[in-house]
């Protein structure tokens, strides 16, 4: 089966509540991280695995979604699914009902995988991302036998195995994906208040439904400033920019815009600075500057500046959201 025959379905459509004040005007999958927002690595990843038709479910903040992906993916065809009430991911997903035929692949909006996608979308069986972790009880958990899962729950109180579901799912025949959800959503069953994802394709298991676990090693996190930070530190180590900056001192891995400005800095290591941003006077480190910031005469590390945010002074970490503004006094500078 070629895998170009698979339609994408990326739900993007939460509100990124962990991520305030970004969040407030911001929809999380336009945080950078690296070199472009969250949602710009997942569209490139589907692209090379030569995927040409995606279904993203917008919601909160979704124009904003719909004005990058129409300005840098042309050559996608993209389909938006408007989720106006936030009732879970199986309620998302199932949205796409009418939108999709044939194979389907599901990628969550909130995480960078480094997985081979070929490995899903050549499979002859259906396939989800699993991983081991620590403390299994905040993720979807499957129990496995034969090679395949035999069961899964989600976010049990006392978990069997340690297998986390972590972000890709695909079928070969989405109409059984979407018959399930519809059972499901016409039941009107929830788990921790939510029509999740988890429960249908559990019951496609108990039905004797086959589906293979995958597991996968390179999960990152993007959902609370914290996570975000070791993301886009990972995406640096990975990708080795050779960025520049006039009369300013640069110690990799770091990102600079080709927009950006930056002068009299010392930036990085693990320091991304995005379009438009100015930074002039200040020392940077394994920090996010998003695009438009204007830093000047700043000591940040462990930072996140939103975009149009404007900062001047000298302070050790903030979290500023797009377009605030934050000065410091020199007399305070200098106490």
């Amino acid at each position: 089966m070629s895998k170009t025959e698979f339609t994408a379905v990326v739900p993007v459509a939460g509100t990124g509540t962990r991520l305030r004040p970004h969040t407030y005007t911001y929809p999380k999958v336009l945080l950078t991280v690296g070199d472009k927002p969250i949602i710009g690595h997942i569209l490139d990843d589907l692209s090379a695995a030569g995927i040409k038709n995606v279904c993203l479910v917008v919601g909160y903040l979704g124009e904003k979604i719909r004005e990058y992906v129409a300005k840098n993916y042309k050559g996608l065809a993209v389909t938006y699914i408007e989720q106006s009430e936030q009732k879970g991911l199986g309620h998302a997903i199932w949205l796409t009902r009418r939108a999709v035929a044939g194979p389907v692949v599901v990628m969550l909006g909130d995480t960078i995988l480094d997985a081979d996608l070929d490995v899903f979308l050549k499979s002859k069986d259906d396939c989800i991302a699993v991983k081991e972790v620590a403390d299994p009880r905040r993720f979807g958990v499957v129990e496995t036998k034969g090679g395949y899962i035999s069961a899964m729950v989600e976010k049990p109180e006392h978990p069997k195995t340690n297998l986390a579901i972590v972000g890709i799912y695909s079928f070969h025949n989405s109409s059984a994906l979407y018959n399930s959800l519809g059972r499901l959503v016409d039941s009107g069953r929830t788990t921790k208040g939510e029509i999740q994802f988890t429960d249908a394709m559990a019951a496609m298991v108990k039905e004797g439904h086959k589906i293979k676990p995958v597991p996968i090693d390179g999960w990152y996190d993007c959902g609370k400033p914290e996570t975000l930070l070791e993301t886009n530190r990972h995406i640096l180590d990975k990708k080795k920019f050779s960025p520049k900056a006039k009369n300013s001192l640069i110690i990799p891995p770091v990102y600079i815009s080709p927009t950006a400005k930056v002068t009299n800095s010392i930036v990085g290591p693990y320091a991304s600075i995005g379009d438009g941003a100015r930074i002039d006077s200040s020392i940077i480190s394994d920090s996010i500057v998003n695009e438009n910031a204007s830093i000047v005469n700043m000591n940040l590390s462990g930072s996140l500046v939103g975009p149009s945010a404007a900062v001047a002074g000298r302070k050790d970490q903030l979290n500023v959201g797009e377009n605030s503004e934050i000065r410091f006094d020199r007399t305070d500078c200098e106490a």
